[in-house]
């Protein structure tokens, strides 16, 4: 169902000092929608924590038959993921924009 789509903003710093948090807060979104939308504009820091919390969420996601979009990523989210190239990994396309 198209409208069946839960959207979840994360802002600050997703880092280890969070991750916790943050896991149980993205991980009971997932588990409640069959689509979750987590909009990472207004994330100022990403380390290695927050990279790993992202790539459970779209694991489960895929386990559980679940759909994952991660949307409007900010320069710290596109700076990780360029340097990584992760956007084949999260099926999406990181656009910068200069």
């Amino acid at each position: 169902m198209a409208d069946d789509v839960t959207h979840l903003s994360l802002d600050g710093e997703m880092t280890i000092y969070r991750a916790a948090d943050l896991k149980v807060t993205v991980l009971e979104a997932l588990r409640k929608t069959r689509a979750l939308e987590i909009d990472l504009s207004a994330v100022t820091e990403l380390d290695t924590a927050g990279l790993q919390l992202l790539m459970l969420a779209k694991q489960t996601a895929a386990a559980e038959q679940r759909e994952l979009r991660l949307v409007r990523h900010s320069p710290a989210v596109v700076e990780i993921f360029a340097m990584l190239d992760l956007g084949a990994f999260f099926g999406d396309t990181v656009l910068t924009h200069a």
